[in-house]
């Protein structure tokens, strides 16, 4: 590749830092940019903290290359905080990972990095896209443990054609001796877990710390109805939970259902918490796939055949595709899946080939 205008997003992480070094050592033009996406004060500890700001410019000054911060925070909060707020509101349970990649990291940091004259946006992101004949795929990353496609399933051929993931053919492992060799100040900086916003990995306490919900006392039931114990608020709860109910019922019982309109969480035996069938809204493809898809035999509902993973963590599975419109689906397994969990995204697969995605709205 010719020397290339590369903005890269460092958020401070031995990651996105060698993915900055990288890119350096090849002879790009790079540009370091940090997002301030929350009040600081609020992410004393977190990923999102003044500490990362400081680690991110730390390395780029080693590295020898410019390095801004960007405040998205007002953005930020309308367009990911605030569906992290309604959906747990609606008994959902939220993945603002995917919201942030979509609209702030793909959409506003790709725009700045483009007013800069950037040829590219890169990231850490472990995931691998390539080009054919001018159509770009998003795939899955060499590293299995680390892939992060499921989070990226919104982007599309104008996002992907100005966007590099340095990291989608290296094992974490690599990386880390990578930086080790660079000397960066990154390299045994522990991976970041849980909501990057949420610095404690509490989010419930956070919530309420930030004034976002009130404790709401409600019931507890199981599947026949019966009154089992209280609860301070369903946001405190999701599909497939065990743990932390506050009930004692003798077995082991998970969390079923959550019912916002009547403020009650519903809890039964294990098996009930497995369902082969859900409808998905808010369908995006990365690519179009008219020609992938078939009619149904009695209809005209379009069917398509995939590999589709309900969260971040679990395994792929058959299942069946069938579109109701433009924008919602029908996703059937063909097995049964544990806890299928609304607000959270269902994601399709082709062999490595990331095909779309959206959002998990009721289990059917």
């Amino acid at each position: 590749m010719n020397k290339k205008r590369i903005v890269v997003a460092m958020s401070g992480g031995v990651d996105s830092t060698t993915v900055a070094a990288l890119l350096k050592e090849q002879g790009h033009e790079v540009i370091g940019i940090t997002m301030q996406l929350v009040d600081y004060k609020d992410a004393e500890g977190g990923c999102c903290s003044l500490d990362h700001v400081i680690d991110a410019r730390r390395v780029a000054q080693e590295l020898d290359i410019p390095h801004y911060v960007v405040n998205f925070m007002d953005s930020f909060k309308e367009l990911v905080f605030k569906d992290y707020i309604e959906k747990y509101e609606s008994g959902k349970t939220p993945i603002p990972c995917v919201l942030c990649n979509q609209f702030v990291k793909f959409d506003l940091l790709l725009k700045r990095a483009l007013e800069l004259g950037a040829d590219y946006l890169a990231t850490g992101h472990y995931a691998k896209i390539e080009n054919g004949n001018g159509r770009y795929s998003l795939n899955k990353a060499d590293d299995e443990n680390k892939d992060q496609t499921y989070f990226l399933y919104t982007l599309k051929q104008k996002e992907l054609s100005r966007l590099m993931f340095p990291l989608g053919s290296l094992k974490k492992d690599d990386v880390r001796d990578i930086a080790r060799n660079l000397n960066l100040n990154s390299a045994e900086k522990p991976d970041s877990t849980g909501v990057c916003f949420v610095p404690t990995g509490n989010y419930r306490d956070y919530l309420i710390s930030q004034s976002a919900f009130k404790e709401n006392e409600g019931e507890i039931v199981d599947t026949q109805g019966q009154v089992l114990g209280k609860h301070k608020g369903i946001f405190s709860f999701t599909v497939g939970q065990r743990r932390g109910l506050g009930i004692s019922a003798g077995k082991p019982m998970y969390v079923v259902g959550i019912e916002p309109s009547e403020n009650r969480v519903v809890v039964g035996d294990e098996d009930r918490i497995y369902k082969n069938k859900l409808l998905a809204e808010k369908i995006s493809w990365v690519d179009d796939i008219k020609a992938d898809i078939r009619s149904s035999d009695n209809s005209s509902e379009k069917t398509l055949e995939v590999k589709a993973k309900i969260r971040y963590r679990h395994r792929e599975d058959d299942a069946l595709v069938t579109m109701k419109s433009d924008s919602d689906a029908v996703v059937e397994f063909k097995n049964p899946q544990r806890a299928i969990t609304p607000g959270q995204a269902v994601v399709f697969y082709k062999g490595e080939k990331v095909l779309g995605g959206g959002w998990i709205n009721r289990v059917l």
